[in-house]
């Protein structure tokens, strides 16, 4: 992996929580103990079950996180863009990753290692409550995703992962913003990858989405909505 400038204070990821406590005094001489590099697209950075390097915060591009599952399948648990944290569940009694990560295009990664922040943690408690708070609001998501597996069937997995990722990511052009080859569409979706192609073929034929190469849009966001309005989709 290739090193990489990458300056907290010109940052443009408000929703970073490094550059959301710029503003105090005690972050100045931890920012400059950052390592930032370049991980290249399909390169991982992050191997489940090794021991813990500190945090990773992505600077730009986007990133995928893998948990290994039954016959060493490994189920996408989180896809990740600009300004957001990567390896934070391992950040605790484990002090291993409890995850993997692959990078989905050339990211530019900034890492804190264990020491920097554990210092943060203990002197700057901004920083602590709104950690806090984050990790509550994840355990919130994991158990609301938990629920929708045990609802939702296999469409309507498909579709909420396609109207998660068109939240997240956004659309150009008229296709979501990020690229997922059927397998990590199946994966995420906790199906196979047949499955995931044939859904995916059906709403094509319904004019509910398009498709070129590894990008989806979505040209029917209300009828999906409505699809999954019963799993409380907002």
């Amino acid at each position: 992996m290739k090193e990489e400038q990458a300056i907290c204070y010109s940052c443009t990821n408000e929703n970073c929580f490094i550059k959301k406590h710029l503003h105090l005094e005690q972050m100045k001489q931890y920012v400059l103990k950052k390592h930032s590099f370049v991980c290249k697209k399909s390169q991982q950075f992050i191997t489940e079950g090794a021991p813990l390097q500190g945090l990773y915060f992505i600077c730009s591009g986007k990133v995928k996180t893998v948990k290994t599952g039954i016959n060493g399948r490994e189920q996408i648990v989180r896809l990740t863009t600009n300004g957001d944290t990567i390896g934070f569940r391992g950040f605790g009694t484990s002090k291993r990753y409890l995850i993997g990560a692959y990078a989905l295009e050339d990211t530019v990664l900034c890492n804190f290692s264990n020491e920097t922040m554990m210092e943060i943690l203990q002197h700057v408690p901004e920083f602590t409550y709104a950690l806090m708070l984050f990790y509550a609001e994840e355990l919130n998501k994991s158990e609301n995703n938990i629920r929708k597996i045990a609802h939702m069937n296999v469409r309507e997995r498909v579709i909420d992962l396609l109207l998660y990722i068109h939240r997240k990511f956004g659309q150009i052009n008229g296709l979501i913003d990020i690229e997922l080859s059927r397998k990590e569409i199946a994966d995420f979706a906790g199906t196979t990858e047949e499955q995931a192609i044939r859904i995916l073929s059906s709403l094509k034929k319904e004019g509910l989405i398009k498709a070129e190469g590894k990008r989806v849009g979505i040209l029917g966001i209300s009828e999906l909505r409505t699809e999954i309005m019963e799993h409380k989709y907002f």
